[in-house]
C-alpha cells in the first residue's frame, strides 16, 4: 500500500496546496471529495475566518482534509487551538522551525508534516518528530526556500537521506509530473498551481484567467531579501525590477512591497498592482476545471504513463 494514502486514509496519493487566497473549505473539500487530500490555507485567514471554514469543511465532506500553517502566522497560538478544538486532524506546517509546534500537535493525536527546501531542513523536520516531509523545488509559486533546489534534483536527495514518507511539490501539474515524481522516491505530490486554476478555487476569476496565459519565463522569484517568492511579472513586478536598479535597502523593499499585495492580486483580482503568485508549470494549465475533473484526469494520465514506462525496453 501506499505510504501516503495510508497516512492520510485517502484513495490517491495526491495533496493540494494550501495556497494563501486559494485555498478555502470550497478547495479543500472538493479534492478532498475527489480522492485526495485538501487542505485550507490558514495563512490568508483571520482566526474566526479559519474557524468558519474548518466547520463548513466538515459539513462539506466525511473525506480526511487537513489546514496549512505559515508559522510566520502572527495569530499562531489562536490557530493552533482551533484545530485541536474542531478536531482537525491532519496539519501541514511551513515557513519557520517545526521543532515549534510539532510537540504539542502531536500530543493532540494531529498528523503533522512540515515543507521543507532542502536535505538539511528535511532532516530537522523528521527529527522534530513530524509524520512526512513536503520537499518543494524552485519552480513553486509563492514564497520559495533560499537553497534553489529543483523538485528534480532535490527529491531523490531528500529520499535517500529520510525514512518518513516523502511528498514532492514544485512543478507537478499533471499525471506524467506525479509519475516523475515518484519514479525519483516520492511517495505522494502536492500540487497548487493547477488547483489554484480550479472552478473550486476562491482566487479571483481573473488571477485564474491570467494563470491560463502564462508561458515560460513568465514568472520569476524576487524580493529575496524579505522572502523568496515567484510572482507573474507584472507591472508590480516591473516596480519591483526598477526598485532593485537603485541597489534599494530592505526597507525600500518593505515599503513597496506593503500590506495585502497578495490579497490583492490574487483575491481582489488587481492584475497591476497586485501579487500574482504562480509555480512555473503553469504554463500548462490550459483551462479552469471543476476539482473532480482534474483530479480524474491526473490519475488517467499517471496510469497511462505507467503503462509506457513498462513497455520501455533497452539493450539485451
Amino acid at each position: 500500500m501506499n505510504k501516503i494514502t495510508q497516512l492520510f486514509k485517502i484513495k490517491y496519493p495526491i495533496i493540494q496546496g494550501g495556497m494563501i487566497w486559494n485555498s478555502g473549505y470550497k478547495l479543500a473539500s472538493a479534492v478532498s471529495n475527489a480522492g485526495g487530500l485538501g487542505l485550507i490555507g490558514a495563512g490568508s485567514m483571520y482566526p474566526e475566518v479559519f474557524r468558519e471554514h474548518v466547520q463548513k469543511c466538515k459539513r462539506a465532506t466525511t473525506k480526511p482534509f487537513g489546514v496549512n500553517v505559515p508559522m510566520l502566522y502572527p495569530n499562531i497560538e489562536e490557530i493552533m487551538n482551533i484545530i485541536v478544538e474542531e478536531g482537525v486532524k491532519i496539519v501541514f506546517t511551513s515557513a519557520g522551525n517545526p521543532k515549534t509546534w510539532t510537540p504539542f500537535l502531536k500530543e493532540k493525536g494531529i498528523t503533522v508534516v512540515h515543507v521543507v527546501s532542502s536535505v538539511k531542513f528535511a532532516l530537522k523536520a523528521q527529527e522534530a518528530g513530524v509524520d512526512a516531509v513536503v520537499a518543494e523545488g524552485f519552480e513553486a509559486g509563492g514564497h520559495n526556500g533560499r537553497e534553489e533546489s529543483t523538485t528534480f534534483t532535490l527529491i531523490p536527495m531528500v529520499q535517500q537521506e529520510l525514512s518518513v514518507p516523502l511528498i514532492a511539490a514544485g512543478g507537478i501539474a499533471t499525471g506524467k509530473g506525479m509519475l516523475a515524481a515518484m519514479i525519483l522516491g516520492a511517495d505522494g505530490v502536492q500540487m497548487g498551481s493547477r488547483f489554484a486554476a480550479s472552478v473550486e478555487s476562491s482566487a479571483h476569476p481573473n488571477f485564474k484567467e491570467t494563470i491560463l496565459k502564462v508561458k515560460d519565463g513568465d514568472t520569476f522569484v524576487t524580493l529575496k531579501e524579505l522572502a523568496p517568492v515567484r510572482l507573474i511579472k507584472n507591472k508590480f513586478f516591473n516596480d519591483v525590477m526598477e526598485l532593485y536598479s537603485k541597489c534599494p535597502t530592505t526597507d525600500d523593499l518593505k515599503e513597496i512591497l506593503g500590506r495585502a499585495r497578495a490579497k490583492r492580486g490574487m483575491f481582489e483580482g488587481d492584475l497591476e498592482e497586485g501579487e500574482l503568485e504562480i509555480g512555473q508549470v503553469a504554463g500548462l494549465i490550459h483551462s479552469i476545471q471543476p476539482v473532480h475533473e482534474i483530479v480524474n484526469e491526473v490519475m488517467r494520465e499517471f496510469n497511462a504513463e505507467k503503462g509506457r514506462i513498462r513497455a520501455l525496453e533497452f539493450g539485451n
